[in-house]
């Protein structure tokens, strides 16, 4: 008769599922009896003795003890019942010999009178059992960094709520004295807006002058202009100079991915400005929360309309606030608000341009201040060749040029190391020089046909020097330098920078004929041909008249390529390509007219820059007269 187990006992399957899916509450429980374990172990681990692999010199185990006292060889015993220790010194060892030590078990009722018995002295010695005050030092100790996790644990989550409580705060740089360490004197380069600027400070120190009279310092001063020529570094003058409260903040700290914050954090700063006033609030790149409102393609950011809104109503609303200059600095100035820059808000822009000549001379004197240059260095030269140079592009270049003294371990930063910095900045870093070889010979007449093409052109910049050093994408460079500033530039100056921009490409052609021409104009064609189309649509300067055919140059959304809005049909868009063209041969054929005329003076001076590899302007000019002179060889080089 058959029986079935199945329904009185469970299954293997069952079991194994039972042992491998234990209940959720055990785990903690579990993890509790785990750790108390390994804590009571690593108490044990400091607290008892580790057994030894080997017994010790001047050890007797308790057996080799008991046999010594039953030959009675044992002289002296000192037991240590505390620690369970004894120390015996054997017969025949001398007073002078290391006692040897002897561990005993927890209970010994005859040890005592086996000793006697054995004639050896015995004596009683009572140690101090430090076990039990390890054990709580341990313990405190354990106790003490749980406290200080716990602790830390609770900090941490009092700054994340406190750091939720203070979302809405300004986060603008405060200082009761703004040492900045700038001051006027350390700003050269832009005189007529430090004078317009010195009149902020002036009411700031001594406003009675001006409230006598009943007039009113502006509210706000817009500081205008491209990167880099000493916006900021203005406001830190202001402040330097004012010895008064300084706030500085950027336009883009104001706004947050949070509804009302950037409101918030604006109304927070000219609060704290209002209880420190008078004062000084200086917000940098204002554009970044200053744009015109309802602009851009999709829709505005309604978050930083209602700051700049917030933002218009603290500089001038119902409330005054006496006292508090806001002084902001952008170079968009076309996108701000017109809000924004009405009188009562913005009253004054002032406009910091690149500096001119006079202007770099000083800003390369005060950032020479501090630096070792030499005897020789012209600063002079130095500004005369950096036309269109920032201040920061100025103290770049003199820092480079620091760089490369150090680098060449000179005592004196010398015109060598200036010049190798201009260079650098302008081109690029310098490559390694080509071979003598046809490619070698190629870039030099066609570094030759730009420069001697802009030096018997009229009106055209001096050449400064013809290298065939490559820097950075450029296998060859020749550089002009102007002899004054030009604020306008005629059309015969046009034409002459476009003949000259063409001396490479006819050079080529004339010299190695057209089935040699080079891809080594493409950047040439891009620049002249930008500039002859500028001459027709924008200056007037061709045969349709002074009319302006062409806008400026909108960036697209999205791509950020630029966008020409068209002024006119289709008819005048074939003539400005027509006049376009006819600009450009008319100058390349000159240009070729100027190589075939002095071909024996581009045929040696090449030669002379393939063996120097840089030739200066003062000597290119010199070598242009000596050889154009010379009558030409009729018969032709072979390379």
């Amino acid at each position: 008769m058959k029986q079935k187990y199945s329904k009185n006992f469970p299954t293997s399957s069952q079991i194994d599922s039972q042992h491998q899916k234990p209940s959720r509450q055990s785990k903690p429980s579990n993890y509790l009896r785990k750790l108390a374990a390994g804590w009571l172990i690593l108490q044990a681990c400091f607290l008892t003795n580790p057994a030894l692999a080997q017994k010790p010199k001047n050890t007797l185990t308790y057996g080799e003890f008991l046999e010594k006292l039953a030959d009675k060889k044992v002289e002296t015993v000192e037991l240590d019942e505390t620690n369970r220790r004894a120390r015996v010194i054997l017969k025949g060892d001398g007073a002078e010999q290391t006692p040897k030590t002897v561990k005993l078990f927890d209970r010994n009722p005859e040890l005592s009178s086996r000793i006697i018995l054995s004639g050896a002295e015995l004596k009683a010695k009572q140690s101090v059992d430090r076990s039990t005050v390890t054990g709580i030092l341990v313990n405190l100790l354990f106790i003490f960094l749980v406290l200080t996790g716990l602790i830390l644990i609770i900090k941490r989550s009092a700054n994340a709520s406190g750091q939720a409580f203070n979302f809405a705060k300004s986060r603008a740089r405060f200082q009761m004295e703004a040492k900045t360490g700038v001051q006027f004197d350390d700003v050269a380069g832009i005189e007529e807006a430090k004078e317009e600027l010195q009149e902020v400070v002036t009411f700031l120190k001594e406003p009675e002058k001006f409230t006598a009279l009943g007039a009113k310092i502006p509210r706000g001063m817009l500081l205008v202009g491209p990167p880099g020529t000493g916006k900021t570094l203005l406001a830190k003058a202001i402040a330097g100079e004012a010895s008064v409260p300084f706030f500085s903040i950027s336009g883009s700290e104001f706004v947050e991915m949070f509804v009302g914050v950037g409101a918030s954090r604006v109304r927070d700063l000219f609060k704290k400005a209002k209880e420190n006033a008078p004062c000084l609030i200086f917000i940098d790149e204002i554009d970044a929360v200053g744009r015109q409102r309802g602009a851009g393609i999709g829709g505005g950011n309604d978050e930083r309309e209602q700051t700049l809104n917030q933002l218009l109503t603290e500089m001038d609303g119902f409330e005054g606030n006496a006292g508090i200059i806001v002084i902001a600095a952008t170079n968009r100035p076309d996108v701000l608000d017109k809000a924004l820059l009405r009188p009562g808000r913005f009253d004054r822009q002032v406009f910091v341009d690149y500096p001119d000549y006079q202007g770099r001379l000083g800003i390369l004197e005060v950032h020479a201040r501090d630096k070792k240059v030499a005897a020789q260095v012209s600063l002079e030269a130095i500004a005369r060749r950096t036309p269109g140079f920032s201040g920061a592009d100025l103290a770049n270049l003199l820092n480079e040029a620091a760089i490369f003294t150090a680098r060449r371990r000179k005592e004196a930063i010398t015109m060598t190391e200036i010049n190798d910095a201009v260079d650098r900045i302008v081109a690029g870093m310098e490559g390694v020089p080509l071979v003598d070889s046809k490619a070698k010979r190629l870039i030099a007449y066609h570094e030759i046909g730009h420069a001697i093409v802009a030096t018997l052109v009229p009106n055209h910049d001096p050449v400064e020097k013809v290298t065939l050093i490559p820097r950075g994408q450029a296998k060859g460079l020749t550089w002009f330098t102007p002899d004054e500033e030009r604020g306008l530039i005629t059309r015969s100056q046009i034409l002459g920078k476009i003949a000259s921009t063409l001396g490479g490409r006819a050079a080529e052609e004339v010299i190695f004929g057209n089935p040699e021409v080079t891809t080594g104009a493409s950047n040439d064609i891009e620049q002249l041909t930008s500039m002859a189309r500028k001459m027709v649509t924008k200056f007037g300067m061709s045969e349709l008249g002074p009319f302006a055919l062409e806008g400026e140059d909108q960036p697209v959304f999205l791509r950020n390529e630029p966008m020409r809005r068209s002024e006119y049909s289709e008819e005048i868009a074939a003539r400005i390509d027509a006049q376009v063209r006819s600009i450009i041969v008319e100058c390349y054929e000159n240009a070729k007219n100027i190589i075939r005329d002095n071909r024996y003076a581009i045929d040696r001076i090449t030669d002379i820059l393939i063996e120097k590899e840089t030739i200066e302007g003062e000597d290119f000019r010199n070598l242009v007269k000596d050889f154009s002179a010379t009558p030409e060889p009729k018969a032709k080089i072979s390379f």
